[in-house]
């Protein structure tokens, strides 16, 4: 039954994120911690953390993750599968519609109505993991990682990843 529900979880943000990864994010995040409460706000931001700061696709590495500690290797298995499953299956069901289809007006108009969606759905998460944030942590700790990460990234152009792991130490060693 387990592997059934890690099926579901990822499966069906796989096919409502549309845009990718990035899109399915707040998708998962409703699956794995409201839905079957296999871990809480705060563990899901920083499996996404961990997950940002590593080479690759963002929901599979999520995936295999959470697969894994819901289920073992199984567990990981099932999830990567289900994950990439709908894309798998788009592209072999209906790349040729989709190659038709496309430069249409109809598509151009579905692809500029879908955008906004997305942008609301990550602002949410985000604004989640900001509230979640400064009420545990204490704001005083939130605004200086929030300005400090600011700063690298955009004044001293750091990578993204030295900013997570920055934001990881800071987190260890201070609380």
């Amino acid at each position: 039954m387990i592997y059934l529900q890690i099926f579901i979880a990822f499966f069906i943000p796989g096919v409502l994120g549309y845009g990718g990864g990035p899109s399915s994010i707040p998708l998962v995040e409703q699956e794995v911690v409201q839905n079957f409460g296999w871990m809480t706000s705060q563990e899901f931001a920083e499996v996404l953390a961990l997950g940002n700061a590593l080479p690759g696709p963002i929901a599979t590495k999520m995936a295999g993750f959470i697969g894994f500690e819901v289920a073992g290797v199984i567990g990981a298995i099932v999830a990567v599968g289900a994950t990439v499953l709908p894309s798998l299956l788009l592209m072999v069901f209906l790349a040729g519609l989709l190659y038709k289809i496309k430069g249409t007006k109809k598509f151009e108009t579905l692809t500029t109505l879908i955008r906004p969606v997305i942008a609301i759905l990550l602002g949410i998460i985000a604004f989640d993991f900001f509230s979640s944030a400064f009420t545990e942590s204490g704001g005083v700790h939130t605004l200086i990682l929030m300005i400090a990460s600011f700063l690298m990234l955009k004044k001293f152009d750091i990578h993204p990843a030295l900013v997570i792991i920055f934001g990881l130490v800071y987190g260890a060693l201070l609380l």
